[in-house]
């Protein structure tokens, strides 16, 4: 079992920048990979990033590959997502996600630890 809170979340400017935060309970944090999935309103649940459980290997959904960057920290029981160059249709609900299966990578359905979301609201 692991608990997942998320943190960082708030309203940006088109454009700017934001940084997601995510601390993992349990001491199996290294057993796990771990990911974003973001849910706009009215909208299905999209693949945002992951990265295994070494941090070696990391995956991008195609709408913010380039702009958007994973990592984590086994020290801190931390995963992050800094985010660049805003847009608006980034606006969501982000959830940090974890995972037993080493071959989830983009599959939502993988994903069996889920935080509650932290809400980022990117105005034009």
């Amino acid at each position: 079992q692991v608990q997942l809170v998320e943190s960082g979340g708030g309203s940006v400017q088109a454009g700017g920048s934001a940084r997601l935060s995510c601390a993992a309970s349990g001491r199996t944090f290294s057993s796990y990979g771990m990911g974003w999935i973001r849910q706009a309103p009215g909208k299905v649940r999209e693949f945002v990033a992951a990265i295994s459980r070494s941090g070696v290997d990391t995956y991008y959904g195609d709408s913010v590959r380039g702009r958007f960057t994973i990592s984590r920290d086994s020290a801190k029981n931390t995963v992050y997502l800094e985010m660049n160059t805003l847009k608006p249709e980034d606006t969501a609900l982000y959830y940090c996600v974890a995972t037993g299966d080493y071959s989830a990578r983009s599959k939502i359905d993988r994903y069996d630890y889920w935080g509650q979301g932290t809400q980022v609201t990117v105005s034009s």
